[in-house]
């Protein structure tokens, strides 16, 4: 085992300081809170936009890359099914997408951007800046901060 992978539970056990089941010493409740605090100040600039955070970082995987399975979009955010379906119907019911079945697989679904929902990204342009003024971190620790969480999801794969 590598050396440098100790984990709480393994440091407590070898009679370290730090006890396993501590919120404080917990990895995940940090990025879980920051995770629903930033989402949670992402709502009053999608709210005129009629969108959800879920449903806005679907939006902006398609405004990447229009025309990709629902599959692929799932893989994409790491939503499974049960999640992307209803919420994708909602996109479609705004008038922002359409959904069809590939022609060369007819088990695939296609997700199509709308002319509507193209005009959406133009509305929805200043968000992210928007949501830079509600974050007091210096942009460099910003940028640091995200290529750690990117390599800790790239670690689970």
């Amino acid at each position: 085992m590598d050396d440098t992978k100790v984990t709480a539970t393994q440091d407590a056990a070898e009679g370290g300081e730090l006890d396993p089941l501590a919120l404080e010493n917990q990895l995940c409740f940090p990025l879980y809170a920051a995770s629903k605090e930033l989402t949670r100040r992402y709502k009053p600039f999608l709210d005129p936009l009629g969108l959800t955070y879920t449903q806005y970082v679907t939006m902006m995987a398609l405004w990447e890359r229009d025309g990709i399975t629902v599959t692929e979009l799932g893989h994409r955010l790491y939503l499974d099914s049960a999640t992307l379906t209803p919420l994708l119907r909602r996109l479609e019911g705004h008038g922002y997408i359409n959904r069809t079945r590939s022609k060369a697989d007819e088990r695939a679904i296609i997700i199509t951007l709308t002319d509507e929902g193209r005009r959406l990204r133009r509305r929805a342009m200043d968000v992210p800046a928007c949501i830079g003024g509600c974050i007091s971190m210096e942009r460099e620790d910003l940028v640091e901060l995200k290529h750690l969480v990117e390599r800790l999801l790239a670690s689970f794969k």
